[in-house]
């Protein structure tokens, strides 16, 4: 479940460079797969771990067990663009069930992992869904597709506009 985190780049305590200048609100982004089909990645939280680190060579990965799921969870801090970084965490079991959560990430960042992870790590650029924590704190919990194409500005917008619909 995600915990509603919102907060405006620029604010007190705010030392995370963003990818974009202007307004950007930051809060939590969920990626999965399409719902009733939880498997459709064909993944574990191995080949996430091992995609990862292909792909950001700087990342930073490890292994708990939720809490609050009672399941093994990896936690990921990766290097999406220079100077900037993104921390996060993934829940797969085999063979129902995917969620990764990005935690305190702007649109713009967010756009950049979303377009890694329907490009290079699931198996069709069909396969994946997301929403925000801003969209589940005003009681929104529909999952949006994400388009099977587009470039890293395309999805950063559609995520923005996303958050838009909820920032009142």
């Amino acid at each position: 479940m995600l915990v509603p985190i919102v907060r405006h780049a620029g604010g007190v305590g705010s030392a995370r460079e963003t990818m974009a200048a202007g307004r950007n609100i930051r809060t939590n982004f969920a990626f999965c797969p399409p719902e009733g089909d939880g498997g459709a990645w064909h993944a574990t939280l191995q080949t996430l771990e091992r995609a990862l680190r292909e792909a950001f060579l700087d990342s930073v990965t490890a292994h708990r067990r939720s809490g609050l799921h009672a399941m093994a969870v990896l936690d990921f801090e990766i290097e999406p663009s220079p100077d900037v970084w993104v921390d996060g965490t993934a829940a797969i079991t085999e063979p129902d069930y995917a969620y990764i959560t990005l935690t305190d990430v702007t649109a713009d960042e967010a756009g950049v992992f979303a377009v890694w992870l329907r490009d290079s790590f699931v198996p069709a650029p069909n396969l994946v869904r997301f929403t925000s924590s801003l969209a589940m704190a005003n009681g929104e919990d529909t999952t949006l597709p994400l388009p099977a194409t587009g470039s890293r500005e395309d999805i950063s917008g559609l995520l923005r506009r996303h958050l838009d619909a909820f920032d009142h």
